[in-house]
């Protein structure tokens, strides 16, 4: 492991080569440059023991170094340094990809080949936590309020609202007819008289409220800090929002009468601080169209939230962007924010700037952690493709309106080294094969077993609003995936490909957004499978069951490790374990036929799938291993049938080898929270929450198919109806719950039967499970 900051070498020269897109810049033999200011080239090859390091300008400075080049190539002998794993690199720097694809001049790639060294390490930051409270659409802590007198009965006279001054939550109203006489004038002053100081109080007048209001009232209002109220006349609008007992904080309107038609609007807005930023109190009295009218709403002032966080954040600073998971059935809830300094959060806070449009759910329930993730978009390192405004050319225009031609890294076999931390990738990948954010290609064994003694790794990686992917792992094996965010991307977002992958660990990943790309028919929404026909046999019509698998994590060798995981928004399917009969693409032939559907299950344990189109967790079906044709006209790879059979080495005379998922958390997915065909597959301490259907279990253990095998289900939980019921504003159904009257989203329709276990094809055993908060049919 190379120690010290990498560009303190003395042996560096300091470089500062400018700006020619026409330069062809090759850096080789003898030749070990310091990066100094920003460059571009029209391609940058670094190899035969020449080396680029990027001179680090620390935290303060506010200059930048941007490398630009149409492609760059770290070849043999050749190294690649920004940063290193014991200094990362503290100043700003950015590698950016450029070009269209349709001028033919380059591949828009980062590309490591053999012998090649590729070092980046910026600062490292907490990749994505939880919250530990939940985050309410508007920006309050008890959810927003708003009052109509036209939706809530006809009340003439002064109408008072009592708030928290604490959580800006409702806690009183009255009205009092102060036209009919002084009595109500004078229960008006007697209820004023018993607000609690601090609390914050609302006035307006609906109708006419000024005959009768006698000199009590008149008092008590006064005290509350009105200055206008004393003038207030026949049927004059009138709103005022105050506080009890401090005078000062007093904010009033009131306008002349005129008539019921031309009159207008005393309107107000008070802003008010709290533990957890600010929010609007916005009061009015009017006359318009022949009627009176008053309204009261309380909201988060768009402006900033303090959330807070399960784990230490102090290393996110103020201006880099988070984004919120959705924590409903619709993954289209997700949110980003910009971070605002906050010199009053604890290091297990944060203020976000903007409106809160969604209930992000931040609780324990029930004992099941339904905690939305939060993930950090920003690192001082950036690898980005620059883009176009909008979609040109042959780039699936029908399916993008926008630049699907971003650039992508790639890292060939027999790599000296390459170890990835703290860099964020955006406007990276594209729709064409082979061309990912982050792609390890064929790569083999990168581990120990490969010959590495600094085991290849990928984390704290940030990879949003990309164009195809997350990670890719082609024929790699032994492959170290964590601390990684993927966000808003096409296509698979962390993919092992061709079913020969084996041994990577993916451990405390986040993905979330996941859409629709053009590349694999798996990757295809409905309109995509059905539209591309180019690689079907003949005249055949792609069905959506060819398609329709779009994926979180998509994982086609079984024996890989996937722990602490989110799959956190899916167009399908959170996390899919798909099965190769044979290995596909360039790895055919490099395991027997079948291999991957008898092999034993990697380590599950403690992942979490929610907010997925279809399914949280699916472990079924396969990818078609032979070319279309007039009996099978499919395209390539498209989705068919497959069965899983774990049994020692693979072998169906030996042993079987129960595949084990432990601890997973599957919440409102909108079908089934997990899918599980074959077997032995066995749950132990999972939650099934808020899912169409929680746990469908499809054993394979009957004559004909695999006699003996079973699924089984243990200590675990199965809730109908969680407190987590969501937002009216971002859900397609919504609707009355079962167990509790209270409006919720729901999965499908209002009348959709949510079932916890379902029984598929057995033989199943459930022990020691708890259901709760079913409704009856």
């Amino acid at each position: 492991q190379t120690q010290g900051c990498p560009d303190d070498d003395s042996t560096l020269t300091p470089w500062n080569p400018g700006h020619d897109t026409s330069a062809r810049v090759v850096v080789g033999r003898g030749q070990k440059y310091l990066l100094q200011s920003s460059a571009t080239f029209f391609s940058l090859e670094v190899k035969d023991g020449g080396k680029v390091v990027f001179a680090d300008l620390g935290p303060t400075s506010d200059v930048e170094i941007v490398l630009r080049s149409r492609e760059i190539v770290v070849g043999t002998d050749g190294e690649f340094h920004i940063g290193s794993e014991s200094c990362p690199y503290q100043g700003k720097a950015t590698v950016s990809l450029y070009g269209r694809k349709d001028d033919q001049k380059n591949t828009k790639q980062f590309l490591v080949m053999s012998g090649g060294t590729l070092e980046i390490h910026g600062k490292p930051k907490l990749a994505w936590t939880q919250l530990t409270q939940t985050v309410p659409a508007g920006g309050m802590p008890k959810g927003t309020y708003a009052w109509d007198s036209t939706k809530s009965g006809w009340n003439r006279g002064m109408h008072v609202h009592v708030i928290d001054e604490i959580s800006g939550a409702l806690v009183d109203w009255q009205s009092f007819d102060t036209y009919l006489d002084e009595e109500n004038s004078r229960s008006l002053a007697s209820f004023i008289d018993q607000i609690p100081p601090g609390k914050i109080v609302t006035l307006q007048t609906l109708d006419e409220g000024s005959r009768q209001l006698e000199a009590t009232a008149l008092d008590k209002i006064r005290a509350l800090g009105s200055v206008e109220v004393d003038a207030l006349a026949h049927r004059q609008p009138w709103a005022f929002v105050g506080v009890k007992g401090d005078p000062s904080a007093a904010v009033e309107r009131r306008i002349p009468y005129v008539d019921t038609q031309s009159t207008g609007t005393a309107s107000i807005t008070a802003t008010h601080r709290a533990f957890f930023g600010s929010y609007d109190i916005t009061v009015t009295s009017e006359w318009s169209g022949g009627r009176p009218r008053c309204t009261l709403s309380v909201d988060g002032a768009a402006g900033e939230y303090v959330i807070n966080l399960k784990d230490d954040v102090s290393s996110w600073e103020a201006g880099d962007h988070i984004v919120l998971a959705s924590t409903d059935y619709n993954m289209e809830q997700a949110e980003e924010f910009q971070l605002l300094p906050c010199a009053e959060c604890s290091r297990n806070q944060v203020k976000i700037s903007g409106q809160v449009k969604y209930t992000h759910f931040g609780e324990i329930s029930d004992e099941v952690d339904l905690r939305g993730e939060v993930g950090l978009l920003t690192r001082n390192i950036r690898f980005q493709g620059e883009v176009q405004d909008s979609c040109y050319g042959d780039n699936y225009c029908q399916f993008f309106d926008y630049d699907t031609y971003g650039g992508h890294v790639k890292i060939l076999q027999r790599f000296k080294n390459v170890h990835l931390s703290g860099i964020e990738f955006t406007r990276m990948g594209q729709q064409v094969l082979g061309a990912y954010p982050v792609h390890f290609h064929l790569a083999g064994d990168v581990d120990e077993v490969g010959g590495y003694t600094r085991p290849t790794y990928v984390r704290e990686l940030s990879i949003h609003h990309c164009f195809s992917r997350c990670v890719t792992i082609h024929g790699t094996h032994g492959l170290l995936v964590q601390d990684t965010v993927g966000y808003d991307t096409l296509g698979h977002c962390y993919f092992i490909e061709d079913g020969v992958e084996q041994r990577n660990v993916l451990d405390h990943n986040l993905g979330l957004v996941t859409r629709a790309g053009t590349l694999l028919p798996t990757d295809r929404d409905d309109n995509m499978c059905r539209s591309m026909r180019d690689a079907v046999y003949g005249d055949y019509v792609p069905s959506t069951s060819d398609c329709r698998a779009v994926t979180t994590f998509w994982i086609a060798h079984p024996n890989n490790v996937l722990t602490n995981n989110a799959a956190a928004g899916s167009l399908h399917t959170g996390i899919w374990y798909i099965f190769h009969r044979e290995p596909t693409g360039p790895s055919e032939g490099t395991l027997p036929r079948l291999q991957a559907e008898r092999t034993p299950l990697g380590r599950f344990y403690n992942n979490r799938a929610h907010s997925n189109g279809v399914d949280g967790l699916m472990i079924d079906d396969g990818v078609k291993t032979t070319q279309p044709s007039a009996n099978a006209p499919e395209e390539y790879l498209s989705r068919t049938g497959a069965r899983y059979k774990p049994h020692q080495n693979a072998d169906l005379l030996q042993p079987r080898v129960p595949a084990m998922i432990e601890g997973l958390i599957s919440f409102k997915n909108n079908d089934q929270g997990a899918w599980v065909r074959g077997g032995d597959i066995w749950f132990d301490k999972c939650a099934f929450v808020d899912n169409g259907k929680g746990l469908t279990m499809a054993s394979e253990g009957t004559f004909p198919n695999d006699v003996g095998s079973s699924q089984q289900v243990w200590n675990s939980i199965f809730i109908g109806e969680s407190e987590n019921v969501g937002t009216a504003s971002g859900s397609s159904v919504w609707g009355m719950g079962g167990v509790k009257a209270v409006g919720r989203s729901l999965p499908f329709s209002t009348n959709f039967p949510m079932r916890g276990l379902e029984v598929y094809d057995g033989p199943v055993l459930a022990e020691s499970c708890t259901f709760k908060k079913y409704a009856t049919a």
